[in-house]
């Protein structure tokens, strides 16, 4: 691991089977020159190691935690009790209810420990890369304006899509 002085995100996961899916996450982020960090680590089986991650990574500058989790899906909410910084919950559409189990246990946290909690897979993935993105441009006015940028290319490609299609209609 390596110990990094300046802001960033930490991606933590219950299982190195969710990288497939958080790697959208690391794409958004890079995409933004946003540092991060990767981490397996679970609520349930590694408690102690993820306390003790999590207090350690708030002491070295981050900024956003990023949860992915399956099933049971508590990474995220325990993460969130042991933190004040924001946690993003990303849950992972597997098992047989295909994350919406998972959706549910990232989702419906008590009052006053909130996890934000994006959609289940991939699209969910790589909304927590723009979310924390986002959050993080709000002291930051470099980054503000990439994010910004960003969302008016999003815009501009799909009305290119549109006119095309508009074309072949005609």
């Amino acid at each position: 691991m390596i110990v990094m002085s300046q802001p960033f995100v930490a991606i933590l996961m219950g299982s190195d089977s969710d990288f497939p899916v958080m790697q959208t996450t690391l794409d958004v982020l890079k995409s933004f020159d946003i540092r991060y960090e990767v981490k397996v680590t679970s609520a349930h089986r590694t408690p102690a190691a993820t306390h003790a991650y999590v207090t350690d990574a708030e002491q070295r500058g981050c900024k956003v935690f990023i949860c992915a989790a399956g099933l049971a899906a508590h990474l995220g909410g325990a993460v969130a009790g042991i933190t004040t910084r924001p946690v993003i919950g990303v849950p992972i559409d597997g098992g047989p209810l295909k994350g919406l189990d998972a959706l549910l246990s990232t989702v419906q946290m008590p009052g006053g420990v909130p996890v934000a909690t994006v959609a289940i897979g991939k699209a969910g993935a790589k909304n927590a890369g723009y979310l924390a993105a986002q959050m993080l441009a709000v002291a930051d006015d470099e980054l503000a304006a990439k994010v910004k940028a960003e969302r008016q290319k999003n815009a501009e490609e799909v009305m290119a899509k549109d006119a095309a299609l508009q074309a072949q209609l005609k």
